[in-house]
């Protein structure tokens, strides 16, 4: 199955739900279609909506391949990206969750579902500061416990030092 025919499937157990599916984004300049077809979910049924997808056969998506985000500043919006990947049927796709860009951003865990979401959300906590409710040991994984901030936030405002050791460097070319 295509991500379009995922989606036709998946839409009708939430009639209720804003999910949309998404052919990719068009260039600034040319309209031409890019990059690969995604479906957005809304985050309250984001839980219900990947058990569905890991345990129905339909579906069979075993393995989480990815999960990042993206800091859409202009939008005012995170984006939580889960690429999903079934072993069974050889089909992939791209969900992605839309939440407003605040500081206590949050979303439940689907660590339940795929044992290696700790460490995924363990690295979108670290560097975006995105929360996941009810995962069993979300603290930083890349950075100290003591850093200060998110780093791939794009209003992060770099220190220009931790504990007296630089973290700024003369640049290579002049």
């Amino acid at each position: 199955m295509n991500t379009e025919e995922i989606y036709q499937r998946l839409a009708p157990k939430y009639p209720d739900e804003k999910m949309e599916l998404t052919a990719g984004a068009k260039l600034p300049v040319t309209g031409v279609q890019t990059g690969d077809p995604f479906i957005v979910i809304p985050v309250n049924r984001l839980l219900d909506l990947m058990q569905s997808l890991k345990n129905e056969k339909l579906f069979s998506f075993d393995c989480l391949s990815s999960l990042t985000a993206v800091d859409r500043l202009k939008e005012g919006r995170f984006e939580v990206v889960y690429h999903l990947f079934s072993y069974q049927h050889r089909h992939r796709v791209t969900l992605k969750v839309y939440l407003p860009r605040q500081e206590d951003a949050h979303l439940p865990t689907v660590e339940g579902l795929w044992s290696c979401a700790n460490w995924l959300e363990r690295e979108v906590f670290d560097l975006f500061g995105i929360r996941f409710d009810s995962h069993t040991d979300l603290r930083r994984i890349m950075l100290p416990d003591d850093w200060v901030g998110h780093p791939l936030r794009k209003d992060y405002k770099e220190q220009e030092d931790y504990h007296g050791i630089s973290t700024t460097r003369p640049p290579l070319i002049l």
